[in-house]
């Protein structure tokens, strides 16, 4: 089964964030050779986003970056394919963006039977 695990950092700081670039090297590596990497990617600084919204008259507002009311930054992703929820969690835990006060939400992919 598939998971995408969102990783959400509560500073854009490594050193206040609990983890460093080689952390997430690990990382990387531990997934990839565990064999259940099927995607995933690093996103570039909150400061480069786009926020797209289309009202009921079918206009597009385009503004600068998104203006959640939290302290977390969405930072990148990883999808895994692991056999269950349990397993995925357990990667969730050993992902270097769930120190410091980051967290990873994990989500099954949706399968609509394509």
């Amino acid at each position: 089964m598939k998971y995408m695990m969102l990783i959400n950092a509560a500073s854009t700081d490594p050193v206040t964030n609990g983890c460093t670039p080689e952390d997430w090297m690990v990382y990387d590596k531990q997934v990839s050779e565990a064999g259940i990497f099927v995607s995933g990617e690093s996103l570039a600084d909150l400061t480069t986003a786009t926020a797209v919204r289309v009202g009921p008259d079918g206009q597009r507002t385009v503004t600068d970056g998104p203006f959640a009311e939290s302290r977390e930054v969405l930072g990148g992703f990883y999808v895994i394919d692991v056999p269950n929820l349990d397993v995925a969690l357990d990667w969730a835990a050993r992902c270097p963006g769930a120190r410091g006060g980051g967290s990873v939400v994990v989500r099954p992919i949706a399968d609509f039977g394509e």
